[in-house]
């Protein structure tokens, strides 16, 4: 699992002053400090599993001495009753670790689904589905990764890691005098060389002057299937071409036909479904 060090550390640490920064008021009035048993984290629904080590992780960090057992690993196909993992240890430190660590497993399991959810609606086709940057602000990390775990790919993970000239952009540099094709070159002049350059359009026309004037990447952004299947046909091949805006898992798969190379789906991370997942706990008398 590729998430380890100060930034997940930093992450959980985070959640945890949002529950425990004032103490845990009623374990600590009910609940005897060496009071020690197991408790078992269960699947309720059916999903991708995502976030067992970040869950591992909030455990520890409320107390080391907890030992949990991973019996499930991320990217596991879950059913409900299935045993994700087992806590072992003290009663009151469980109780106090247990809702950000299901925050977690929850929020990403959720997205992990949804996303395995659209990569098998598109399945046969050659389209990647994608994430975008509407992530949980403080959690893009984690919500990323859930969507890798899910089959999906990963857009842009910050500013600094791609080229991508939006309607925003072209929209202040038009007032400027500075028309879409210059804005590409000029883009591509002050671009670190290894960066791809991508350029949002909004019909057939800007999606050809974008290609001309050397991008990389081509997005289509909100056009109809069938101003998709003509792009595809005139620039497919010479161009990398992304599927955008107002996608769902309805239409995702016509979309996928139209023969696009990417589809990024903002739904994923800002609209994903919690899964349902929960603790049991029964303290030895």
């Amino acid at each position: 699992m590729p998430l380890s060090g100060p930034q997940l550390e930093r992450i959980v640490d985070n959640a945890l002053a949002e529950d425990l920064s004032w103490g845990d008021i009623t374990t600590d009035a009910l609940i005897p400090s060496g009071l020690e048993d197991k408790a078992i984290i269960l699947a309720r629904a059916n999903g991708v599993l995502a976030g067992v080590e970040v869950a591992a992780l909030v455990f520890s960090r409320v107390d080391p001495g907890l030992k949990v057992q991973l019996v499930l690993e991320d990217g596991a196909r879950l059913k409900p009753g299935d045993v994700i993992a087992v806590v072992t240890g003290s009663v009151a430190s469980i109780l106090k670790a247990e809702r950000t660590a299901l925050n977690f497993l929850q929020r990403l399991s959720g997205i992990a689904t949804e996303t395995a959810r659209y990569v098998e609606a598109v399945k046969g086709c050659k389209t990647v589905i994608c994430d975008t940057r509407k992530t949980t602000p403080g959690l893009r990390l984690l919500e990323k990764y859930a969507v890798r775990v899910g089959g999906g790919k990963n857009h842009r993970h910050h500013l600094g890691d791609g080229v991508l000239l939006k309607d925003n952009h072209l929209a202040v540099l038009s007032k400027r005098g500075i028309p879409l094709a210059q804005a590409v070159r000029q883009a591509r002049e002050h671009a670190p060389h290894a960066l791809k350059v991508e350029v949002e359009v909004t019909t057939p026309q800007q999606a050809r002057e974008a290609a001309a004037a050397g991008a990389d990447i081509v997005m289509l952004d909100n056009m109809s299937i069938e101003e998709m299947r003509q792009v595809a046909r005139e620039l497919g091949g010479k161009v990398l071409l992304e599927a955008s805006g107002g996608v769902t898992l309805q239409t995702v798969r016509s979309v996928a036909e139209t023969e696009v190379d990417v589809i990024s789906v903002g739904a994923l991370t800002h609209s994903a479904r919690a899964l349902d997942i929960s603790l049991e706990l029964a303290a030895s008398p």
